[in-house]
C-alpha cells in the first residue's frame, strides 16, 4: 500500500478537521480538484523518508469516491487490470496519467464490492 484517499462532502471543513485533529499537513491542487495529504516525514522530492509510512490524498465525495481508498503500487496497472477481472473483480477507471509524469493511477472492484486504487510509477 502506498496511498490512500478521503472522500469528502466538504473538503474544506475535512482539511481542517484532519490538520486538527492529527497535524497531517495540506496541499490543495486547484487544477486537480485535489489535496495532497502529508502524514509522515519527506524529504526535499516529497518521497517518504520513514519504512512503511504512507501519505495520501482528499477529494470531494461522489457517488463512485464515497468512501475511504487504498492504493497499491504494481509494476504494470493494464496487467494487475486484466488480474482483476481475471480473478472476479471489476476495473473501474482504467490507467490514467497522473499530471506532470507523477505516473499513472486506476480504480477497481475487489471481489467484495470494495473501491481499490492502483498507481504505477514513471518510467525513470
Amino acid at each position: 500500500m502506498v496511498h490512500f484517499e478521503v472522500p469528502a462532502a466538504k473538503p474544506e471543513r475535512a482539511r481542517s478537521f484532519y490538520q486538527d485533529v492529527f497535524g497531517w499537513k495540506m496541499n490543495e491542487v486547484p487544477e486537480m480538484d485535489y489535496t495532497l495529504v502529508t502524514t509522515a516525514p519527506v524529504d526535499r522530492d516529497g518521497t517518504l523518508t520513514e519504512p512503511g509510512a504512507i501519505n495520501g490524498g482528499m477529494m470531494k465525495r461522489t457517488k463512485r469516491f464515497s468512501g475511504p481508498i487504498i492504493t497499491i503500487q504494481v509494476d504494470d496497472i493494464d496487467s494487475a487490470l486484466d488480474s482483476v477481472t481475471k480473478h472476479g473483480g471489476k476495473a473501474v477507471v482504467k490507467k490514467t496519467p497522473i499530471g506532470g509524469n507523477f505516473g499513472f493511477s486506476a480504480y477497481f472492484k475487489d471481489s467484495e464490492g470494495n473501491l481499490m486504487g492502483l498507481f504505477q510509477a514513471p518510467s525513470r
